[in-house]
């Protein structure tokens, strides 16, 4: 078997990604795949927090339990889809959102979605986020 590698696709006829992700990500050769389902803010107790940053640190809090127990870390990431509800604070939500991404990300990039919603299944979820993994 072959090494798997992942690697960040740039097309040189095109201008850069909008912000810190990249426009694809190769996976080669045998691999683990981990894909999520959209995953939400709900803490282990049930509660939810009321703003859209403690949401973001709660659905990537979820999300590294989902790698760590997949036996996979951030660095594995490849891709990710966060969806945001559309509100009156809706720059600043996004804003918001994108920070966390970055500082939970580091240097790792992986391709990126962003959509706005009108509303998530449950009221008082602002965010969710799925991603895929590749080890």
């Amino acid at each position: 078997m072959g090494r798997m590698g992942i690697s960040e696709i740039q097309p040189p006829h095109m201008s850069a990604p909008a912000a810190r992700y990249a426009h694809g990500m190769k996976v080669s050769g045998p691999a683990e795949m981990i894909f999520t389902s959209g995953v939400v803010p709900t803490m282990p107790d049930g509660t939810v927090p009321p703003t859209v940053e403690g949401q973001a640190r709660v659905v990537w809090a979820n999300l590294f339990e989902i790698l760590r127990a997949g036996g996979m870390a951030i660095s594995d990431v490849v891709s990710i889809t966060t969806y945001v509800v559309a509100s009156d604070s809706l720059q600043t939500d996004l804003a918001t959102v994108m920070a966390v991404r970055d500082e939970v990300m580091g240097e790792h990039r992986a391709a990126s979605t962003l959509v706005t919603v009108p509303a998530l299944a449950r009221a008082e979820w602002l965010m969710e986020i799925s991603l895929v993994a590749a080890k």
